[in-house]
C-alpha cells in the first residue's frame, strides 16, 4: 500500500448531503483507521454532486450511478484499490 491514501468526498450543500458525507467518512475511517488514509470533506454548490475520489480517481459518482453507496460496497471498492488482501470480516461474507 502507498502511504497517505486520500479520500475526498465532494457533496452538494444545496441538497443537504453533509450528514451523509460525514457518515461515509466515519464508516471508512473506522474500517481503515490503521491503513494511512486521510478523508477530506469538500462542500460544493454544484447542484446534485456527490462524488468520492481516491487519490484523485473518481470511485463513486451519484450522477452516473443514480444512487448513494452502501457502506459495504464502498469499503470493498476502497479495499480493492489500496489493500487487496485486507479481510473486511463480516463484510466479505
Amino acid at each position: 500500500m502507498k502511504q497517505n491514501q486520500i479520500i475526498k468526498i465532494i457533496y452538494c450543500i444545496k441538497c443537504k448531503w453533509m450528514l451523509r458525507s460525514t457518515w461515509i467518512a466515519q464508516e471508512l475511517l473506522s474500517t481503515f483507521e490503521n491503513d494511512m488514509i486521510e478523508i477530506i470533506l469538500s462542500p460544493s454548490d454544484n447542484t446534485g454532486i456527490f462524488q468520492i475520489l481516491l487519490n484523485d480517481e473518481i470511485i463513486w459518482d451519484f450522477k452516473i450511478l443514480r444512487k448513494f453507496p452502501q457502506a459495504k460496497e464502498l469499503k470493498q471498492i476502497v479495499r480493492d484499490k489500496i489493500l487487496p488482501g485486507k479481510n473486511l470480516g463480516h463484510i466479505d461474507n
